[in-house]
Parts: structure tokens; C-alpha cells; sequence
């Protein structure tokens, strides 16, 4: 196969490539590209940042409240909305007048003066402009005072007050004259027939000439160049620095809105989520090689890192707040399929490529980090469901503490906290609890091993369990000694010690099928190796590891634990009827692929503890007394024959690490056969 750098498969680094390029592309494809100005301050407060200048020149803009102050005053003097007069509603109207006073208005008056009054007022009030009531309303609700009239394309000011409705209209014709005119005559004539307003609002106009009033004022009042120091740390933010900071703020926001400067921003983004998951990969890489060779590894960090990356800009970029994610379950989910140390390293990552997102980085990293460090102390090694919702109420805690600190530390005036801060901590508490159905579905797709599987299958209620301790019992009781040795001894050199007992449970799970056997299972003395070969009986004993894959298999036992099946015995060979063939064939050469096992070797500290854990508890069985040095010398012998005979060259552990390991079988196997007294017989 083609090789790519050091050996690594072409095929495994291609993958690599392209998990990077895919997990930057995607992160990337969702961040913001509006640029955001990463400062938070506060009026009459101290600046808590470093010293601010200023990149590029700005205007000062003024206050919003002076801004509307100077628009009012403006648009009460000066603004006149337009109105269109319709010449063709007075004369209709006069003429309509003219032809009932001659039909039957006639009659209704006293004399022809009436008429000439009525004609002439028609008049003056049409000439003054008849407004409808709710253009009145609006009107004297905003004290305009002067409104432009259009006719003939020319637009003329006309006072308000000057103006008539329909209202105001009649009553100046019916009280316009009341000592010359009666007002029961005129009221006799139905003169509101006659009236009809003649001005129409010109809304289009009235807004074109709103803005261009509005745009003659200045927004601005001064500016700052660039170069120029704004505010230094510790400085007090008071109302002219406050004003600077926030035409900033205005500015930088205008700024990320052209084209240019969103690939600046979309350049920068590549670049800083580039050097994250590349320091991220190469951590991976360098300290925890095997999780860098296992796609399911390396895919399960990245898929994690892209998801919460995500999550963060599309909840950001709606405007909600991004401290309900639940953040800690993150290092949560990477310590129980993996380790804590990857668990820190991925959750930092995360959160320093989520920081360059949310409004306020500084915050948001203090609160993530102690979270992320909780969260790791407070559930080392998952077994129950009680532990997580103990832990959530602990990240809980820690998320509240931490922000009161803070709030403490740059808020003077406690009435000022923010309480809904808290309210998203307990939400993010909430979440978390999702963590245990979330491991599950997790390991169903990754193929990992939790510990609250191995718990789970620890229990000898289990149906594999329970059915060899039905018809293998002795096999059964071999393996609970053995699960009992080997966790002692994965607890004092650092191993996975649940990983061990359960591995140590099923080991020999393969010989329930045929338990007649195996030495441990034979009553009476009957034994029926005493009716075959050495080949056949050979053939036997190692389909027991067979036969264990199969059941294993069948039951949905995890990898990790099959692990163990096949390695604990590697591929060594079955020395009791290996060497009794070669005893009656003396000078022949046997097939030692008949008597050896197939392996693999083990190849992690806990498949070699258990090899010795499983030779050790099976030779001291035949041991013909239990003393120290009896004990001690069946310990040292199997465990050096192992080392010599290569067993353990392909699994991390270290001569200390055996050493320390014969220590406890020594002490265990002591204790476990220690010499019970004599109890004394009551004499007659």
C-alpha cells in the first residue's frame, strides 16, 4: 500500500486532509460576517480593557436624544405639511346652490340678499380651504401652524387656524351675519349640502419635504482621526467618551457592511479557525496517537468541536442567548469515551473559536473554562445517572458563582445585576441532563464503551452471566475471582479498572457451550479429554475463544470487552496437552498451529492484566499449600514467563507497572487463601 509521511496509510491521511478542511469549511460557512465591536462599558465606569485608538478616522455623532430633540424643534417652526386645493368643488358647489335657490330655496327666504350672503360666504370660506376633519385633528395634535397650500403649481403658506372644516364651515355661514340674517332662515335652506372639502393631503410631498428638512441637520458634532487615543484602562467612561464609543461602535458596524470588508472578516475567520483545529489536531497527533489513528475517534472530536461551533453562531446570530447551550458537555461526553486531558484541550478549542461570535469574549471564556473544569473534576468516570444530575447542579452552581464574581468585581451598584443571566444558567442546567440519553445514542454510532454500559453488564443478572453460572460454575466462580484480582490491580497502575472487571466477567464466556471441558466444571473425576487426542483436545479448549466471539456477538457485547476474549490468552500455546504430545513424541516436531491460540497478543494495560490476572488465579489453584513464599514464587514465575515469552510487547505498560501489579496478586491471593484457625471441641 502507498505510504504517505512516516508511514501513515495515503488512504488515513487523505481522510485527515479532509476532516480539517471539512470541519474549518463548515465552521467558518456559519460565523456572522457582520463585525462586532467586542467592548462592553458602561456610563461613569472604569474602561476594564486595554488602551483603545482609534484605526481609521469617525465622526462623533450626537446623542439620539438630542438628535430628536433638534428634529422636533425643526419640524414644529419650520415644517408645513402640503395640501392640494380642488377648484372644481367650490364652483360644483356654488353652482349647485345657484340652481336650488332658483328650484325651491327661493321660497325659504325672505329676500334676495339671503342669497348674494350665502353665495359670497360659499365663496370666502372655498377660498380659505375646507380640510377634512381628521387632516384637522392631525394637525393641531402635532401644532403645525402654517400648511402649504398647492394651486395653479404654486404653493402658498396658510395658517392653521385659518383653515375650515365642515364643522366650522356651516357654523360660519348660519352665525356669520346674525344681525342681518336670521339664523333659523339659513338653517331652513340645508346649506351643509353645500359644503365639501376642497383641500387633499399631499402625502408624498409632505414626506419628501419632511426629509429634506431633517437632512439639513447634522448628526455629528466633531470628529476623532485616526491614531487618536479614545480611553485607556481604568479611565471613566464619562458622557463625551461615552459618545466617541459609541459612534465606534455605529462606524465599525458600517465598516464590516461593505463588500471588502466582509472577505477581510471571511480571510480572518479562515485563518483563526485554521490554527485552532490545526493546534487541536496536532495535540491529537502528538499525545494521544491512538486517538488520532481511530477514525471514530478522530471523527467524534471533530463532529463535537463543529457542532457546538455552530450551535453558538446560529443562536448568536438570532439573537438569543448563547449561555443556555450546555457548553460542559462537551469535556463531559470526550472524558467518558476517551479521556479528561482531550476533554480540556477539545473544550478550550471550542470555546475560544465560539469567543470570536458572542458580544462579550472575555466574559464568555471565564464562564465556559471553570465550567468546562467542573464539569471534568465532578464526573471523572460515569457509572450512574445520579452522578450527572449531581454534576449539572454543581456546573450550575459554578456558572452563577462565577458571574456573581464577576458582576461584584465591575458592578458597584448591585441593583444593576443581571438576573437573567441566572435564568439561562438553570436552563443550561436543564440541558445538561440530556447528556445521558445523548451517550447513548453516541456510542450505538461510534461504536464506543461507556461506563455505564460496563456497569450494566457487570451485573451477574445478566442472561450470559446467569448462564454460566448455571452450567459453568466453576468457570463462573474462576471468572469473579479473577474480575476481583485484576480491578485491584487496574486501580493501582491507573488502568480502566471497570473496563477490566467487566472484561474479566466475560473472558471465558465462550466456555459455557462446552463446559465438560474445562478442569474448573468436571465432578466425579470423570474427564472427558481422556477419550481423544491431544489434537482434539487442544482443539477444544481453544474454541472456547471461538465461541465466546460468537455468543459475544449475538448478545451485542461491545468491542472493548470482546477484547478481552480474544487476548487473554494471545497466542500462546495450550501447554498442557502441547508438552504431553511432546513427551510420548520425543524427537518429532509437533504442528503448533494445533496447539496455539489465535490471539491477538494484548495490546492495552488492561487485556495484559487480565492475561495475568486469568494465569495467575487458575495456577493457584493447584498450589499444595498457601504460604507467602508459595504464593509469591507462583506470582513471580507466571508473570516473568509471560514478559520473557513476548506477551506484552505490543501493549503500553511498563516494568513498574508489573511490578506493581505482582505486589497486588501477591497481597490478594494472600488474603484470599490465608490459613483459618482450628476451632477447639468442647471436651466431655
Amino acid at each position: 500500500m502507498k505510504k504517505g509521511k512516516q508511514g501513515t496509510p495515503f488512504k488515513d491521511l487523505i481522510y485527515k486532509v479532509l476532516i480539517f478542511i471539512g470541519a474549518v469549511a463548515l465552521i467558518v460557512y456559519f460565523l456572522p460576517r457582520d463585525g462586532k465591536f467586542n467592548y462592553q462599558f458602561d456610563m461613569n465606569r472604569p474602561w476594564r480593557y486595554g488602551q483603545l485608538i482609534a484605526t481609521f478616522d469617525f465622526p462623533i455623532y450626537k446623542e439620539k436624544q438630542v438628535i430628536k430633540t433638534e428634529q422636533d424643534s425643526v419640524l414644529t417652526n419650520h415644517f408645513h405639511p402640503y395640501f392640494q386645493k380642488n377648484k372644481d368643488i367650490s364652483i360644483n358647489a356654488i353652482e349647485k346652490f345657484k340652481e336650488d335657490y332658483h328650484s325651491h330655496l327661493k321660497d325659504r327666504l325672505p329676500s334676495s340678499l339671503y342669497h348674494a350672503y350665502i353665495q359670497k360666504t360659499l365663496q370666502n370660506i372655498y377660498d380659505a380651504g375646507i380640510i377634512p376633519t381628521e387632516d384637522m385633528k392631525y394637525l393641531l395634535k402635532d401644532s403645525v401652524k402654517t400648511i402649504m397650500i398647492s394651486e395653479d403649481k404654486l404653493a402658498t403658506g396658510k395658517e392653521t387656524s385659518k383653515l375650515y372644516t365642515v364643522r366650522t364651515a356651516y357654523e360660519a355661514l348660519i352665525k356669520g351675519d346674525s344681525v342681518h340674517f336670521k339664523s333659523e332662515k339659513l338653517k331652513a335652506c340645508d346649506l351643509n349640502n353645500y359644503i365639501t372639502p376642497n383641500l387633499n393631503f399631499e402625502q408624498e410631498r409632505t414626506e419628501t419635504a419632511k426629509e429634506e428638512l431633517l437632512s439639513g441637520l447634522s448628526l455629528t458634532r466633531g470628529a476623532v482621526l485616526s491614531g487618536q487615543k479614545i480611553i485607556d484602562r481604568g479611565e471613566i467612561v464619562d458622557q463625551k467618551t461615552y459618545n466617541i464609543l459609541e459612534s465606534l461602535k455605529i462606524e465599525s458596524t458600517k465598516r464590516s457592511e461593505s463588500v471588502s470588508q466582509k472577505h477581510q472578516i471571511l480571510i480572518g475567520q479562515v485563518i483563526f479557525v485554521a490554527i485552532m483545529m490545526l493546534t487541536f489536531m496536532l495535540y491529537i497527533e502528538l499525545f494521544r496517537k491512538d486517538f488520532y489513528e481511530r477514525k471514530r475517534s478522530l471523527t467524534l472530536l471533530f463532529l463535537i468541536v463543529i457542532f457546538y461551533c455552530i450551535m453558538t453562531a446560529l443562536i448568536e446570530d438570532n439573537f438569543l442567548s448563547v449561555y443556555t447551550i450546555p457548553y460542559a458537555m462537551l469535556p463531559i461526553i470526550i472524558s467518558v469515551f476517551l479521556d479528561s486531558r482531550t476533554a480540556i484541550v477539545a473544550h478550550t478549542t471550542t470555546i475560544l473559536i465560539c469567543s470570536i461570535v458572542v458580544s462579550h469574549p472575555h466574559e464568555f471564556i471565564l464562564l465556559q473554562f471553570v465550567a468546562g473544569m467542573v464539569a471534568i473534576f465532578s464526573l471523572r468516570e460515569l457509572s450512574q445517572r445520579s452522578q450527572l444530575i449531581k454534576s449539572a447542579f454543581v456546573i450550575t452552581i459554578s456558572y452563577a458563582m462565577v458571574f456573581l464574581a464577576l458582576e461584584l468585581i465591575s458592578e458597584s451598584d448591585l441593583s444593576k445585576i443581571n438576573i437573567g443571566m441566572y435564568t439561562y444558567f438553570a436552563i443550561n442546567g436543564i440541558l445538561l441532563l440530556f447528556t445521558y440519553p445523548l451517550l447513548f445514542l453516541l456510542e450505538k454510532t461510534f461504536g464506543f464503551t461507556s461506563n455505564v454500559t460496563l456497569v450494566e453488564l457487570s451485573n451477574i443478572n445478566n442472561s450470559l452471566l446467569r448462564k454460566m453460572s448455571e452450567v459453568a460454575p466453576g468457570t463462573f466462580q474462576h471468572s469473579m475471582q479473577m474480575a476481583n484480582l485484576a480491578t485491584e490491580a487496574a486501580m493501582h497502575i491507573g488502568a480502566n479498572s471497570q473496563l477490566v472487571r467487566t472484561g474479566a466477567l466475560y473472558h471465558d464466556i465462550g466456555k459455557s457451550e462446552n463446559p465438560a471441558f474445562f478442569t474448573e466444571n468436571q465432578s466425579g473425576g470423570i474427564n472427558p479429554h481422556d477419550r481423544l487426542t491431544y489434537e482434539q483436545s487442544a482443539e477444544i479448549v481453544i474454541n472456547h475463544v471461538y465461541d465466546g466471539i460468537k455468543l459475544a456477538d449475538k448478545n451485542n457485547i461491545p468491542n472493548a470487552v470482546k477484547d478481552f476474549i480474544t487476548t487473554h490468552h494471545g497466542k500462546g500455546k495450550t501447554k498442557y496437552f502441547y508438552i504431553s504430545w511432546m513427551n510420548e513424541h520425543p524427537g518429532e516436531k509437533p504442528d503448533d498451529a494445533k496447539f496455539t491460540y489465535p490471539g491477538p497478543n494484548p495490546f492495552t494495560k488492561e487485556t495484559a492484566i487480565l492475561m495475568m490476572a486469568d494465569s495467575v488465579e487458575a495456577a493457584s489453584r493447584s498450589l499444595p499449600e498457601y504460604t507467602e513464599e508459595t504464593i509469591s514464587h507462583l506470582v513471580e514465575k507466571i508473570i516473568d514467563t509471560q514478559v520473557e515469552e513476548g506477551y506484552f510487547k505490543e501493549c503500553p505498560i511498563t516494568f513498574q507497572d508489573i511490578a506493581t501489579i505482582k505486589a497486588v496478586f501477591k497481597e490478594k491471593l494472600k488474603i484470599i487463601y490465608h490459613t483459618r484457625i482450628s476451632y477447639p471441641e468442647l471436651k466431655k
